[in-house]
Parts: structure tokens; C-alpha cells; sequence
């Protein structure tokens, strides 16, 4: 079977730079397994790659959604592996890249209803639950997936919420789960960055101070100025976008909003690295304030050609 080749790891690690380097040497084309940066109008806020690097190589899933589209897991790995195919056909190499666990999974795996979870998506029904009480969810739910809200007595609302989670998650009811199977026509080889958690937070904070100064502010400003908002657009209710639409309507001074930004980058990858150290397919490269890309790049090619 051919083989793919994937770069993944948290937020701020260094995946892009790397992965540009790794595509010039294997003649690749990139697939980026990032939630939100498959939307326009957020280069900033979801960190695209350079305008230079987009130019050099091929990537898909960058830029490619207006914000009212909907789009999840589900979908992007069967339009995935479709690219694969197209990459193959074209004698060049698929080189998989991002810090989306649920979207890698998708892609390569297919996967199982139990794997599906986004913590965003639970938390925004549980605040509609609040709202609005249980009917309602009971009714949002029958919309969804009828079959799935047949099978769940009043008074188990945990069971609607995770029913209405997969179902926006992967954008598959949960029966579906139990009908379908990805076929899978490739082999992965997977390579994820690992970094002290000092260093890695580090480089998070400066990350954000370095998104602050590209134009952050204003970026989010002119989405705002547009009708846009992270509460009515889940293209937008991501960390970084919501800590600036909460200081622009008062809710967080200057210096409040940057040291939240940061503070829930980092949560944030703490929780990707929770979900990749659970693969152990994934062939671990340290990362410090001594590596350089060349090296690094060397360690995912002799992986890769020696699986």
C-alpha cells in the first residue's frame, strides 16, 4: 500500500515551518488537519501559513470556507481521502499536517462514535440546556437524528447532549456509526513534535504576542464590524477570536484579554497532546531551543523511508 506521511503536535510546536521543508524534500502536497483553518477571513487568528509558503506548495483545506459554512470531522475525512487519491494520481506524496486529533483520525482512520468529542460544541448545549431547558434540546435532537431521540427516555438529557455532539461534531447520526466503515486504501506513517512543557509554553506566548502584532485586533475588528461573532458563527469560536470579541464589548480589559488568550492557548494544548500521546503509532521527535529545521526535517524523512 502507498504511504501518507503525517506531522502532528500542539499549537505553536512547529509543525508549519517543518512540514514546508518535509514537502520540497518528498515533492509533496499538504493537507492541513486544522478545524479552523479551512475558513477565510481568520489567517491571523488561526495562524495560515505564509502567503510565500502557500505560493511554493500545495495545501489543502486552508482558507477554503466562507464563516457560515458548516463543516466537521466527518466530512473532511472523506473529502480527504479523496485528495489523497488525487495527490497519488499525480505522482506526488500526501503529507498530512495539524493539531486536530478528531480531523487526523478522521482522515486516516475513519473512526468510532466514542472517539467523537468536541469540548466547545458540549459546551455550547449544555448553555442551551440552561436556556432553554430539556424539551427543547429533546426537540433539537429529534431534528437531528430521529432515531437516535427514540431511543432515549425522558430524563437521560447527558444522553441527548452526546447524541447532539456526535451528530454536530461529524456531522453523522449515531447510527450511522454502526453502518459504516472508511475504506481505508493507504498506509499511514505518523510523526508528532514533542516539547518540554516550558519551552512549549513559551513559544505559545510568544506566538500570541507575535499575532497581536501581525493584526490581530484588527482582523477580528473587521469580522465584527461585518455581522460576525463567535456566537453565532462556530467558525469563529475558537481561542484567540472570542478573548478579543469579549474585550472589544467590555467584558475584559487589554491585558486581561492577552493573558487569556494565552492562558487557554496552552490549555488548549494540553489537551491535544491528551489526546495524541493515546495513539502509539505516532512516532515521537523531541523538540528544543537547540533544534533546527534541517535536523528535524532529516528525523521525519528517516522515519518515514524507514517504515
Amino acid at each position: 500500500m502507498k504511504k501518507v506521511l503525517t506531522i502532528v503536535g500542539p499549537t505553536a510546536s512547529g509543525k508549519t515551518s517543518l512540514s514546508i521543508e518535509v514537502a520540497k524534500k518528498l515533492n509533496a502536497e499538504i493537507i492541513s488537519a486544522d478545524s479552523r483553518q479551512v475558513y477565510k477571513h481568520i489567517p491571523i487568528s488561526t495562524s495560515y501559513p505564509s502567503e510565500n509558503d502557500l505560493k511554493d506548495i500545495k495545501h489543502y483545506f486552508i482558507g477554503e470556507l466562507e464563516l457560515e459554512n458548516d463543516f466537521n470531522s466527518g466530512e473532511f475525512g472523506k473529502k480527504g481521502r479523496d485528495i489523497i487519491d488525487e495527490i497519488f494520481s499525480g505522482n506526488k506524496q500526501p503529507l498530512i499536517v495539524g493539531g486536530s486529533g478528531l480531523y487526523v483520525r478522521s482522515i486516516i482512520d475513519g473512526f468510532f462514535e466514542t472517539e467523537v468529542k468536541d469540548i466547545e460544541i458540549r459546551n455550547e448545549l449544555y448553555k442551551k440546556l440552561e436556556i432553554h431547558g430539556e424539551e427543547y434540546l429533546y426537540d433539537e435532537l429529534k431534528k437531528a437524528d430521529e432515531s437516535a431521540a427514540s431511543k432515549i427516555p425522558t430524563g437521560k438529557i447527558r444522553r441527548v447532549i452526546r447524541a447532539l455532539e456526535v451528530y454536530y461534531t461529524s456531522g453523522k447520526k449515531m447510527s450511522d456509526f454502526q453502518k459504516e466503515k472508511a475504506e481505508i486504501k493507504f498506509d499511514t506513517i505518523q510523526t508528532g513534535l514533542l516539547l518540554d512543557r516550558k519551552y512549549l509554553y513559551e513559544r505559545i506566548n510568544r506566538r500570541v504576542d507575535e499575532m497581536i502584532l501581525s493584526g490581530l485586533m484588527n482582523e477580528i475588528s473587521l469580522l465584527k464590524e461585518n455581522g460576525y461573532n463567535y456566537r453565532t458563527h462556530n467558525s469563529l469560536n475558537t481561542v484567540g477570536i472570542k478573548e478579543v470579541y469579549k474585550y472589544f464589548e467590555g467584558e475584559y480589559d487589554y491585558e486581561t484579554m492577552l493573558n487569556l488568550i494565552k492562558q487557554n492557548s496552552r490549555r488548549y494544548a494540553k489537551r491535544q497532546m491528551t489526546w495524541f500521546r493515546k495513539d502509539e503509532r505516532i512516532n515521537w521527535i523531541e523538540v528544543n531551543e537547540e533544534s533546527d529545521i534541517e535536523t528535524l526535517t532529516d528525523e521525519v524523512l528517516k522515519i518515514f523511508n524507514s517504515k
